[in-house]
């Protein structure tokens, strides 16, 4: 994944230019290190994880983005290569790109690359798998027996082309990574046992994975790793909260700013009405700026609507409008036409994603104590991000980054996933750790040297307030 240096162009208009398009390689060129440095040896690095690990970006897998995921970063400044999925752009399709800037819009590329390396030797060493849950990491073979298979009753095809296990192959991605006897193993998983749930508005697919499920699959990993002899010999790094990424973050505060406090009187409410899994709640402008209630990302193709007489949310679905739902209502303003229980992730389901967070965290933590694994905390590097957010930003290497949508140049158009920077900036996160717990001097990335940031030579604009995002956009997203 990392041979090919083709620099990603988004297809934009000629307002945007890339930040960091120069050639810049002299300053993060590591010393020819060979993998080892005081105690740590990563000659041969292994990665298990899902699509922050897989490098997945802006809504699939393609080679100018997935050469800059950490596991790649992490190899090239221990002077070592790992092998993974390379496909080229735009990737396996469903590719998000801006349309315009002004109105900020965004659209689908349809067009297909292909794989590139579909005859390296087995198996990779990168073995993160988009979607993947952590039953996935000692359970699923293939694309038929994977978590959403099983329970959701969509196969997902990248653990075929990422396990290459065939038709009779048996082999799990944690079998696959401890079978190359690695030197170095690093581990993120279980994020999308619980970020299914938040991105879904707490409906869909079911709720967070059982805390003693959780529990049991860890143990599973720990023991596999005990076996193999590989304790003391890798990192593991634990799981965000759902609320720091943009995906949660972006419309709620432009409707508590483009949605007049008179309109809101007019129409005799407070503020937005929308559809419990318990029946009608109420979220009025003030909560949704302050994140009582989020809404995702995907409402942000209804916000425009708010106030008006429509059924489009169901149209889109393809589904009959609900009993007691009345589109001649204004939408979202109106108990029999409320915002869609989907498209809001409310304060109880907000605590249940956080409650799950804070269980898998402690499991994660008493993991790397088990298997004497370095321990990334990447929970309070999300928090503080976004908390500094509200104070100007955090400097990486000279470069200011935000949570917010596009501009701050940390996550990419899907909301959630990372940019090639955000990347560099976890990557140093695990290397800060391994060079403390196995006493290495491993160089830092330089995140500036990293194409991936926009900056727009022309202004950013939203159309009434939010940017339009085509609801099929979010049909094929994986996390």
């Amino acid at each position: 994944m990392k041979k090919l240096l083709a620099l990603f162009v988004l297809s934009v208009s000629f307002f945007l230019v890339f930040n960091g398009c120069e050639d810049r390689s002299d300053l993060t060129a590591p010393p020819s290190l060979g993998g080892k440095s005081g105690d740590a040896d990563l000659s041969k690095m292994v990665s298990l994880g899902n699509s922050l690990t897989a490098g997945y970006q802006n809504g699939t897998i393609y080679i100018s983005a997935t050469q800059y995921a950490y596991p790649y970063l992490i190899a090239k400044q221990a002077g070592v290569e790992i092998s993974g999925l390379a496909v080229s752009d735009p990737g396996l399709g469903g590719r998000l790109e801006i349309k315009s800037l002004s109105p900020f819009t965004l659209f689908t590329n349809t067009k297909q690359g292909s794989i590139i390396n579909l005859n390296y030797p087995l198996p990779f060493q990168n073995l993160g798998v988009p979607g993947a849950l952590a039953y996935d990491v000692v359970s699923a073979t293939s694309s038929t027996n994977c978590a959403s298979a099983l329970f959701g009753g969509t196969p997902n095809p990248y653990f075929d082309i990422i396990l290459r296990n065939g038709t009779t192959g048996t082999k799990t991605p944690i079998q696959l990574a401890l079978e190359q006897n690695p030197t170095f193993i690093t581990l993120w998983i279980g994020n999308n046992d619980v970020l299914g749930y938040a991105t879904s508005g707490g409906v869909s697919p079911s709720a967070p994975t059982p805390v003693p499920n959780f529990q049991a699959i860890y143990g599973a990993i720990a023991n596999a790793i005990t076996a193999a002899g590989k304790q003391g010999k890798g990192i593991v790094a634990n799981i965000p909260d759902v609320t720091s990424i943009p995906f949660f973050n972006t419309v709620g505060p432009q409707i508590a700013l483009s949605t007049p406090w008179y309109q809101l009187q007019a129409l005799g409410v407070n503020g937005l009405v929308y559809q419990k899994s318990s029946g009608i709640g109420i979220a009025d402008s003030v909560s949704l700026l302050r994140g009582t209630n989020l809404v995702t990302l995907r409402g942000s193709s209804y916000a425009p609507l708010l106030g008006q007489p429509t059924g489009k949310y169901y149209r889109d679905l393809g589904i009959s409008v609900p009993a007691g739902i009345d589109t001649a209502k204004p939408f979202g303003f109106h108990p029999q036409n409320p915002w869609p229980n989907p498209l809001i992730l409310d304060s109880d389901e907000i605590q249940t994603a956080t409650t799950a967070i804070n269980n898998f965290n402690t499991i994660i933590s008493n993991f790397a104590t088990a298997v004497n694994f370095g321990l990334v905390d990447i929970n309070k590097l999300f928090k503080e991000i976004r908390q500094n957010d509200f104070t100007g930003g955090t400097v990486f290497n000279g470069r200011v980054f935000t949570t917010t949508f596009v501009t701050g140049g940390l996550f990419s158009l899907d909301g959630v996933h990372p940019t090639s920077q955000g990347q560099g900036i976890i990557a140093n996160e695990f290397i800060k750790v391994i060079n403390s717990k196995f006493n290495a001097k491993f160089p830092l990335v330089d995140v500036s040297a990293i194409p991936g940031s926009l900056i727009f030579s022309a202004k950013l604009s939203y159309q009434n307030g939010y940017p339009i995002i085509p609801i099929e956009v979010f049909n094929r997203l994986l996390f």
